[in-house]
């Protein structure tokens, strides 16, 4: 798992997400999760090629997805 954002900036860019991209994050990370089986980069470049999404939402999203899933792994 790879983050060169602080936790403020992760922060903020999630709050970001929904008023640019009109999608809700809860909605980007199900699209991740049915999406294709790769590493963390080539999740952020699908999302941005395939979503059009800028480089900091994709890795956000990305960041995120890979944060609840490790979560879920603990529990």
């Amino acid at each position: 798992m790879s983050q060169v954002f602080s936790e403020e900036t992760h922060r903020n860019l999630l709050a970001r997400i929904p008023h640019c991209t009109g999608r809700e994050v809860s909605d980007w990370l199900r699209t991740v999760d049915e999406g294709p089986a790769l590493g963390f980069e080539e999740k952020v470049t699908w999302l941005r090629h395939e979503h059009n999404l800028a480089y900091g939402h994709a890795k956000a999203i990305i960041h995120e997805y890979d944060l609840r899933r490790a979560a879920r792994k603990l529990l």
